[in-house]
């Protein structure tokens, strides 16, 4: 296992993943027992604080040259963590995502798996592809929408998890290749 630097393992923006991971719970645990629009609207908040904080640890980690060996695990594993749990709290009110956790989780197994095995042959894929941040950003839409808006139609719930759930199967596809040719 690789040794850390205290300064690398508590620079802020690393700082701001672990911010990160400590609000999954609190998400989870306000979400999963929502009872009105105020609570739905704070776990909307409390998603929007972390994905502005998400936003503002790469933003920090670049301008002041503090990107660091940890930081680039910390960053999409706080990602991945986030959008899984969302997407788990999500399909106890809408059943159809659960079709897209499924899809989720091969696509991120997938994609942690070849990452392994490239990391492995001393290659890596030096951040995510265009279609890649599109996907996230198309999820991170989808989930603060249907977080936000309790009584959305099931109709255009269905839809916006259709439509994201179409972007993820393409990212994946589009991934398979340039795994491939790394």
């Amino acid at each position: 296992m690789k040794h850390y630097s205290k300064k690398e393992l508590f620079s802020i923006p690393n700082i701001m993943g672990y911010f990160r991971l400590l609000m999954i719970p609190v998400f989870a645990a306000i979400y999963l027992n929502a009872e009105t629009d105020r609570d739905y609207y704070i776990a909307a908040a409390v998603m929007g604080i972390s994905s502005i904080t998400d936003l503002f640890d790469g933003l920090i980690a670049r301008k002041f040259n503090m990107i660091t060996e940890f930081g680039k695990f910390l960053d999409p594993f706080a990602d991945k963590m986030t959008q899984g749990v969302v997407l788990l709290c999500l399909s106890t009110r809408y059943p159809l995502i659960l079709g897209l956790v499924a899809l989720f989780a091969v696509k991120e197994g997938y994609m942690a798996v070849m990452g392994l095995i490239k990391l492995r042959e001393g290659k890596k894929l030096d951040g995510a592809m265009w279609f890649g941040k599109v996907c996230t950003a198309l999820l991170f839409v989808m989930m603060f929408v249907l977080i936000l808006f309790p009584a959305i139609s099931e109709v255009i719930a269905n839809v916006l998890i259709a439509a994201c759930g179409i972007a993820m199967a393409v990212s994946f596809v589009l991934y398979i290749p340039v795994f491939q040719k790394m």
